[in-house]
């Protein structure tokens, strides 16, 4: 079963439940899956999905501190529900070391050498590590190798 499926699979279970938060979170992601659809036309592959989620959990967790700072604890706890629920649909992600060593890993395939290479490394490593890692992980990672 693709992670899309198991998205509307998960939706038609919410609704079942009569799960409101659940729901309006995944109608939320699947809304953003198909605009991007629509927008590139093309089919969502599961590393797509990823992406979208990623991008997702990163705009809940800058609304946390947001709301957080300006004393609306009503919103960050809505936004921590919502972080919950989209957090359920990304693969396990990699520790610090696995990181790193992928992060080596790439820097020898590229023969990469020093700061003035980071961007070729990164692109080598967004692609590599998608969803499988955080990408400010992965950039401390890369500037470490290489600095």
């Amino acid at each position: 079963m693709s992670l899309k499926e198991r998205i509307t699979d998960d939706m038609k279970a919410a609704m079942r439940a009569k799960d409101m938060g659940r729901l309006g979170t995944i109608r939320l992601l699947q809304a953003a899956m198909k605009q991007k659809e629509v927008d590139e036309r093309v089919e969502l592959d599961d590393a797509a999905v990823v992406g979208i989620v990623d991008k997702l959990i990163k705009q809940r967790k800058d609304s946390i501190d947001a709301f957080t700072k300006a004393g609306r604890q009503d919103l960050a706890d809505k936004e921590a529900a919502e972080l919950q629920v989209l957090q359920a649909y990304l693969p396990a992600r990699l520790s610090p070391d696995e990181i790193a060593a992928e992060v080596k890993a790439i820097v020898a395939e590229l023969g990469a050498s020093g700061p003035g290479d980071m961007g070729k490394v990164m692109g080598a490593a967004k692609q590599r590590l998608a969803g499988k890692a955080e990408m400010g992980q992965v950039s401390a990672a890369v500037k470490a190798a290489l600095g």
